[in-house]
């Protein structure tokens, strides 16, 4: 089962060189967003969990768009693996994994990629059956050259980079062998209340969906 959901894990990685975080502020400013993402080019999407709309927000978006694969991120308690999946998300992300939390998304059924940020980290994951993988917080933690340093311990290792990264920083990330996509939000409009652009986002996700990848 665990090679199937890090088989899993690695095709949706692939599917686009980025995949957008979003952290929701209302319903009706993630359908616009999510909206603009999907049209530009992006349809696997993380919604992070630390919003209070969240969960409720995540419904909307899978009836709204079927077409796209969205995911549930900012796990960090082994709760929000089961009110995520009744959310309808289609895959999970973590921060980083504690043994409870490892534990928990072994069992689950849906794709995880969870969160390292060190060769031990990362190793630990792997033991447990993980190919797919989180690097947070990518920036704080070494950026693009600690990346790609871990390529030669762990060659069967692939990574989403998160954390601080931007379209320049994306291309530095995505030219590795190991890193199938990066994660952030530079493409996403400004919070509610201030100037909404979502022809910006259409256009600036189609700029990161044509960022270069080796694989």
């Amino acid at each position: 089962m665990r090679y199937r959901q890090a088989e899993a894990a690695l095709a949706l990685m692939r599917r686009a060189p980025v995949m957008p975080v979003l952290t929701v502020a209302d319903v009706a400013d993630a359908l616009e967003q999510a909206a603009a993402l999907i049209a530009g080019g992006l349809p696997v999407m993380e919604v992070t969990l630390s919003g209070r709309v969240a969960l409720k927000t995540m419904v909307v978006l899978v009836k709204a768009f079927p077409e796209a694969i969205i995911g549930a991120g900012a796990i960090i308690e082994t709760e929000q693996i089961d009110a995520a999946i009744d959310a309808g998300a289609a895959f999970l992300t973590s921060p980083g994994m504690t043994p409870r939390l490892i534990e928990a998304a072994v069992r689950s059924p849906l794709p995880f990629l969870p969160g390292a940020s060190s060769a031990s980290e990362a190793m630990a994951l792997r033991e447990r059956g993980f190919r797919a993988l989180k690097f947070f917080p990518a920036e704080a933690a070494g950026g693009a050259n600690y990346v790609a340093s871990l390529a030669g311990p762990l060659p069967d290792l692939i990574f989403c980079p998160t954390g601080g990264v931007d379209m320049d920083k994306a291309k530095n990330y995505l030219a590795l062998d190991n890193v199938a996509c990066v994660g952030g939000s530079w493409m996403l409009a400004p919070a509610p209340g201030e100037t909404r652009d979502f022809a910006c986002v259409e256009k600036l996700a189609r700029e990161a969906f044509g960022l270069a990848r080796r694989h």
